[in-house]
């Protein structure tokens, strides 16, 4: 197997975008069952909010080999579509 791919959804409390945008990864996940995300709060590390705080929701993929490098974002806006390239592009779904 490859290396594993993390997705994580960077977010914020209130935010009805980062709602949207979750609700959208359920969907998905609704058809690819294995489909894992963890949100992260960038209100709560200074360094995340100066990097995404006008950004958010951001999705962010990163195999395990590349942990301390940049993996691929999609920022928003996006649709199903869209999502669903993103997580072929990045190697999340066959």
């Amino acid at each position: 197997m490859m290396d594993e791919t993390t997705l994580i959804l960077y977010s914020t409390e209130g935010c009805h975008l980062c709602e949207d945008a979750e609700a959208l990864l359920a969907a998905a996940q609704a058809q690819h069952a294995s489909l894992r995300w963890s949100v992260v709060d960038i209100a709560n590390d200074d360094t995340l909010f100066e990097r995404y705080g006008w950004l958010i929701p951001v999705l962010r993929a990163e195999t395990s080999a590349e942990a301390e490098n940049s993996g691929g974002e999609l920022r928003w806006p996006f649709d199903g579509p869209a999502l669903d390239r993103f997580l072929c592009d990045s190697g999340v779904l066959p």
